[in-house]
């Protein structure tokens, strides 16, 4: 029986806390390090024995009898807790693994001095959708890939509380959107590409979100007399004591009209979209080419109507079309101008992905095999994120990639 410790009960947390339990002959949550008091009453109620702690460092101090870590803190406070954990116990830890990239090579490093796991939740590796599409590919059922289209389409409203008001809208508090939201992305076109990539060029900004779009006479928080209340689709109090309530649950703990008031009076949930502290961009392009001559264009853009992942994989044989929000992916053959409807069943927790991630971790422990989504893996993703980051940043200057990783080392 394995023993796990859990470090940080947010949404994450308390999601892969409920994933664990589903193996219960097989682990046990023994400890967890959470400062809210209701989120670590929420683990308590799925693990009536586990032992509280506010606060991660005096957890580790402890030494708690364990063999795994589960860390789910906010990016910026990954680090600490990876180094120190990696002494004792493997690791899942959520993504992105670092916004610094030196520190994303520490952690690798770390991992092997200790002989340990460090598993990243690249949970998309693990979706049956992503899964069939990679399968496609190694069948040889498109030939070699010349090309991959992938679009990330965030969604209006996901793109406005994530990115605009929420945890991770600006890269000083967090990371760059890249990052935040797309390292995903990176990860899922490292897996199904046949080459390394070379180079990376990317263009993006934040162009909408901003103060000059703000409406004239429109106040800093929405609950303040906004006279745009009935024709602004952000308007705080509307969205979420409205259609927008779910999100709502991620920021309050108590699911009622008055706690929900509370936090838009006194949170960055309530204030105005155009008058928020995000500096994250709304729109990203990244070109890659691949040491093979393949190359990747993939766009991020947080102005779509539904959140999805559009994907199109044109091959010398054939080319494969997916659509992750339908379930469906499309293959086509060149030589018999056929096209095969492959419709997936619906699944729950990231398309299926969050149950993949902990069955793939648990397997690795006890087969000492390498995860599916190992840090050394993750790497190349983070790595494919950092270098678009900076390409942007130097407007849209090619980087290769060799040689960016080598500069941080």
């Amino acid at each position: 029986m394995l023993k796990a410790i859990l470090i940080g009960a947010g949404d994450r947390g308390y999601i892969y806390a409920k994933e664990l339990l589903k193996y219960p002959h097989k682990v046990k949550i023994v400890a967890v390090a959470e400062p809210n008091e209701l989120r670590a009453d929420k683990i308590k109620v799925l693990c009536p024995d586990v032992l509280h702690y506010e606060n991660w460092v005096t957890l580790l101090e402890d030494n708690i009898d364990a063999d795994i870590a589960l860390i789910c803190t906010q990016d910026k406070e990954h680090f600490q807790p990876v180094i120190q954990a990696l002494q004792r116990y493997h690791v899942l830890l959520e993504k992105p693994m670092s916004p610094n990239a030196a520190e994303c090579l520490e952690m690798v490093e770390q991992a092997k001095t200790n002989n340990k796991v460090l598993s990243v939740c690249h949970v998309l590796r693990y979706t049956p959708f992503w899964t069939n599409i990679k399968q496609l590919i190694d069948q040889d059922k498109i030939g070699d890939i010349i090309s991959i289209q992938l679009n990330e389409n965030v969604e209006i409203m996901h793109m406005s509380h994530s990115f605009v008001r929420g945890n991770w809208n600006n890269d000083k508090t967090s990371s760059p959107m890249i990052l935040a939201k797309s390292c995903h992305d990176m990860d899922i076109i490292n897996y199904i590409l046949q080459s390394e990539v070379e180079r990376i060029s990317s263009f993006g900004n934040l162009m909408y979100f901003k103060e000059n779009y703000k409406p004239e006479g429109a106040p800093i928080r929405c609950l303040e007399g906004c006279p745009y209340e009935q024709t602004c689709i952000f308007h705080a109090g509307n969205y979420y004591l409205g259609k927008g309530r779910g999100w709502a649950r991620k920021f309050t703990d108590v699911d009622t009209d008055e706690a929900i008031i509370e936090k838009l009076n006194t949170t960055d949930y309530g204030k105005c979209v155009f008058q928020s502290d995000n500096n994250v961009v709304d729109h990203q392009v990244v070109n890659m080419q691949c040491e093979n001559g393949a190359t990747v264009t993939f766009s991020m853009c947080g102005f779509t109507r539904e959140q999805t992942r559009i994907v199109q994989i044109m091959g010398t044989k054939g080319e494969i079309r997916g659509n992750m929000d339908e379930n469906k992916i499309s293959t086509y053959t060149y030589l018999n101008e056929q096209e095969e409807v492959i419709l997936l069943p619906e699944a729950y927790g990231h398309s299926g992905g969050d149950s993949g991630i902990i069955r793939d971790f648990l397997h690795t422990i006890d087969s000492n095999t390498e995860s599916k989504s190992s840090a050394e893996k993750s790497m190349k993703s983070h790595m494919m994120a950092f270098a678009a980051e900076a390409s942007r940043k130097r407007g849209g200057e090619p980087i290769v990639l060799s040689s960016f990783i080598s500069n941080l080392a």
